[in-house]
């Protein structure tokens, strides 16, 4: 199989949700080999681990990602794509390790204190590793130090606030002052079911998204920039 041809198959299977063989999900390509399968193959015939993150797992993570924001898929379709990008990372990870690989930057994300939702911010999670990312999730119900903390730790990060109630969205406002006291330049993305653009604006946010999409996005553009 040559690169391009695997690579798109890599891509078509994170996309698909394809963890590996024994997979029976989707059923349409139940029996074939999967992402698991594929990233091994790729790497034993020498395909670049740059090629395979960005040609394959994020070229099928950004496919599914806007097919989630169009109501094309639901969160259960994002879900199955993460899985089977994740068993892919699996096997990068040691080429990341050798810095054979490369991660375009560090985000770090967490639910604000005294929420304890995650699925949202597991889903940005996801999309945003899938991205090229490496994250560093700090769980739910995370105090303002505990992301000032995780800012010092990896310079030149991005951060994502994530909060699921009305009740807890307030306390993303202490926690954009937090770190932009300890580091004015850190973007700060906040997300979550209650929120609007004008709320970002107003406690002094960087950027808004209502999906995972829009944050890897703007993740891009901020890396361009």
């Amino acid at each position: 199989m040559a690169d391009n041809d695997i690579l798109a198959r890599i891509a078509l299977c994170t996309e698909r949700g394809k963890i590996n063989n024994a997979a029976p999900y989707p059923p349409d390509l139940k029996g074939e080999d999967g992402v698991d399968e594929l990233t091994e193959k790729a790497l034993n015939d020498g395909v670049d681990p740059n090629d395979i993150l960005t040609q394959g797992f994020m070229e099928g993570m950004g496919r599914v990602g806007k097919k989630f924001s169009k109501n094309e898929v639901f969160v259960p379709d994002l879900l199955m794509a993460a899985k089977a990008m994740t068993a892919g990372m699996i096997r990068l990870k040691p080429h990341f390790e050798s810095g054979a690989a490369k991660h375009k930057g560090t985000f770090v994300i967490g639910t604000v204190r005294g929420d304890l939702h995650d699925i949202g911010k597991n889903l940005v999670r996801m999309m945003v590793e899938g991205g090229g990312w490496q994250v560093i999730d700090l769980g739910v119900d995370t105090s303002p130090e505990k992301f000032v903390e995780a800012v010092k730790e990896h310079p030149g990060c991005a951060v994502g606030l994530s909060a699921l109630l009305t009740t807890t969205m307030v306390n993303m406002e202490e926690t954009v002052k937090a770190i932009k006291a300890v580091s004015p330049s850190t973007p700060v993305i906040v997300g979550g079911a209650p929120l609007t653009q004008e709320f970002c604006d107003k406690i002094g946010a960087d950027a808004y998204s209502a999906d995972p999409q829009g944050a890897l996005d703007y993740l891009a553009d901020y890396t361009a920039a």
